[in-house]
């Protein structure tokens, strides 16, 4: 099969998630060039610790799992992969360790982080060292808009594309034309973006947002916003929070045993489990998730339980697809120079990503085009086992449309990258 770049290797031979077949034997041998060390270091900064460490821990775990089978594989052009790994903790120390990682350890690229914030911390680093970083967790639109920049790729979906995912599903359920939409939002850079996002859907879609509140990143006692919502009375609760915080609100909104429909613009499934039976309610948006139907994301998911003794979640999904990303581009270009690998990216390189069509990065924003599903709690007594607790819908967009429809068009999120 040829690719885009007229390359006789077959795209699928170049990167299957979680298969052996990750990187074509041709590019397995050769060395990228005289002199070189015979490790090639990825630098992975992540959250550990906080309201978003349960998250973090699957990203490393994924993260560790694909540096295994690339190696495993025959590395990157014959040589091995080494990760660094790292809490992020916060933007200030998230972006002294990217500085240190590149300059001291001589990563070839950065992978991971969840918070918007850090991740804006770390592409400036890369950015100013002319390093690749893709982020793996970081929902800002403004990332892919006024902060874009030339070294910074996304695996991870925009906010807008999560939002128009979940509200497809949510206007099929009649939950928001003329509806009442009360919103919490987790009160730092992600939320106050993705509340500025849904916005913008309630009114297209002719819902009303007859309250909203901000909530600490550090609130754990949902109590005073709960009563709020009994008086208010809304059609539907959107949970526009984050990380634990989505995990402590189920439960207490189950335990208030409030009656009003439950949704959210941002989740990821690890918070669903972490609810339980239940104590999971409503319909949310995600990137992935364990029960999708193709050969990849059967393979990751095989993998990862035999190694961990659990499924992988979403965040895992995106830190596993980065370093395969990572893996075929440079198998692809014999390099790990990374100018060379962003014009390869932008080139249109597509990937298979553990969905049922490959991806691409758009080379004007640098977001991954790529599938999306929302997903619906089962009732507690239809629940046979602590992880598939919820229905999905089929991929969004669907098989007929262009993978481009849910994302942002030039208009609303225009990215100029600086030189």
């Amino acid at each position: 099969m040829t690719d885009r770049f007229g390359d006789s290797l077959s795209r699928r031979g170049l990167l299957r998630v979680g298969g052996a077949a990750l990187i074509a034997p041709a590019l397995a041998s050769p060395a990228l060039s005289q002199g070189q060390s015979d490790v090639i270091r990825i630098g992975h900064l992540t959250p550990r610790t906080g309201f978003l460490g349960p998250l973090g821990e699957f990203a490393v775990q994924a993260a560790q799992l694909a540096v295994e089978e690339i190696n495993a594989a025959g590395g990157i052009a014959g040589r091995k992969v080494e990760l660094l790994a790292e809490d992020s903790v916060n933007p200030q120390t998230a972006s002294a360790k990217a500085e240190r990682m590149v300059q001291r350890d001589r990563v070839a690229c950065l992978v991971g982080e969840i918070n918007s914030a850090s991740a804006l911390a770390i592409s400036q680093v890369a950015q100013r060292e002319k390093v690749l970083f893709i982020n793996t967790g970081a929902n800002s639109d403004a990332l892919r808009g006024a902060d874009c920049k030339r070294y910074l790729f996304h695996v991870e979906a925009q906010n807008t594309m999560m939002v128009r995912a979940a509200g497809r599903a949510l206007v099929e359920k009649g939950l928001i034309k003329g509806k009442k939409v009360y919103a919490l939002t987790a009160d730092y850079a992600f939320g106050h973006d993705l509340l500025k996002q849904a916005k913008k859907f309630f009114i297209a879609n002719e819902a009303t947002l007859a309250g909203e509140d901000l909530i600490p990143t550090e609130l754990t006692d949902f109590s005073p916003f709960l009563l709020k919502l009994r008086q208010g009375r809304p059609d539907l609760v959107i949970c526009n929070l984050a990380g634990a915080q989505i995990t402590n609100f189920l439960k207490q909104y189950s335990e208030f045993g409030l009656p009003f429909p439950v949704a959210g613009f941002g989740f990821d499934t690890a918070l669903a489990w972490g609810a339980g039976p239940g104590n999971f309610l409503g319909t949310w948006p995600v990137v992935w998730h364990h029960q999708i139907d193709s050969p990849s994301a059967k393979a990751f998911v095989t993998a990862f339980r035999a190694k961990y003794k659990k499924p992988p979640e979403n965040q895992g999904w995106g830190d596993y697809t980065a370093m395969k990303i990572v893996a075929q581009s440079m198998n692809a270009l014999k390099s790990t120079d990374s100018t060379k690998i962003v014009e390869y990216l932008e080139k249109g390189a597509t990937f298979d990503i553990a969905k049922t069509r490959e991806g691409y990065f758009r080379p004007w924003d640098h977001e991954l085009m790529q599938e999306m599903y929302a997903i619906t709690a089962l009732p507690a007594d239809q629940v046979k086992n602590p992880y598939d607790i919820f229905t999905a819908t089929g991929p969004l967009p669907g098989p007929g449309e262009s993978l481009e429809v849910l994302a942002t068009t030039r208009d609303e999120n225009a990215c100029t990258f600086p030189a």
